[in-house]
C-alpha cells in the first residue's frame, strides 16, 4: 500500500512527457560554425596575406588536402556537440567521442609530420605573431557560444564552455596551416597549442558568466 508521499510522487509524475531536445540546435551551431569561421577567415586575411601557393599545394597535394578537410570536419562535429551540450539530452556520449575522435585523428597528422610531413617543411610565409593571432581570433567566437549557451538550459555549462573553446580555438589554428608556415614542430607548437589553450580561456568565462541554477559545481 502506498504512503501520502509515494501518492503524491505519482500523482505529479502521472503526466509527464520526455523532454525532447531542441530541434533547432544543429541549425544553430552549425550557423556558429559558419559565421565564427568567416570572421576567422577575415580577421587573418586583413592581417596578413596566406602562404604563397597555398592553394596550388591543396590541390596538388591529396596528404596536405586531406588534414585540411579532417580538421574542418572535425571543427564542425565538435562544435555541434558544444551547443548539444548546453541542452538536456541533446548530446549522447557517442556523438561527443566521434568528434573527439575526429579532432584526434586530425591533430595526429602533425604528430606523424614530425615525421613524413605533407609538405616539405618551409619558412614560406611565417607570421610573426600566429601564436598570438590564433588565440585572439578565437576569442570573439567563444564568447558569442558562451553567450549563446546561456540561453538554454546547460546542465553541463562548464563542459560545453570548454568544448566551446576548443572548437573556437581550433577554427584559426587550421586556417594558419594555410596563412602561416608548413612546419609541423611550430604548427604544434605555435597554431595547435593556443588553439587548445583556449578550453581553459572558456572555463574562465563559463566562471564569470555562470547562469543561474547550472550544475556547474558538479562539473
Amino acid at each position: 500500500m502506498m504512503n501520502r508521499q509515494d501518492e503524491l510522487i505519482d500523482a505529479l509524475s502521472s503526466k509527464l512527457e520526455p523532454v525532447k531536445p531542441m530541434r533547432h540546435v544543429n541549425a544553430m551551431a552549425l550557423a556558429w560554425v559558419l559565421l565564427s569561421a568567416l570572421f576567422v577567415i577575415g580577421a587573418t586575411d586583413l592581417a596578413g596575406p596566406l602562404r604563397p601557393g597555398v592553394f596550388d599545394q591543396l590541390v596538388s597535394n591529396p596528404r596536405f588536402l586531406l588534414e585540411t578537410l579532417l580538421g574542418a570536419a572535425a571543427i564542425t562535429w565538435v562544435g555541434v556537440a558544444a551547443f548539444r551540450a548546453a541542452i538536456p539530452a541533446a548530446l549522447t556520449k557517442t556523438f561527443m567521442l566521434t568528434g573527439l575522435i575526429l579532432m584526434g585523428l586530425w591533430l595526429a597528422q602533425y604528430v606523424i609530420g614530425l615525421f613524413h610531413p605533407a609538405l616539405e617543411p618551409s619558412t614560406l610565409g611565417v607570421r610573426a605573431a600566429c601564436y598570438f593571432e590564433t588565440m585572439a581570433y578565437a576569442l570573439p567566437p567563444t564568447l558569442v557560444a558562451i553567450l549563446l549557451a546561456r540561453r538554454f538550459y546547460p546542465l553541463q555549462w562548464l563542459k560545453a564552455a570548454m568544448v566551446f573553446g576548443l572548437t573556437a580555438g581550433m577554427m584559426p589554428a587550421l586556417y594558419m596551416q594555410l596563412a602561416c608556415m608548413y612546419e609541423p614542430a611550430h604548427i604544434l607548437a605555435f597554431h595547435i597549442l593556443p588553439g587548445l589553450a583556449m578550453v581553459f580561456v572558456g572555463i574562465v568565462v563559463a566562471v564569470i558568466a555562470k547562469p543561474k541554477s547550472t550544475g556547474l559545481e558538479k562539473n
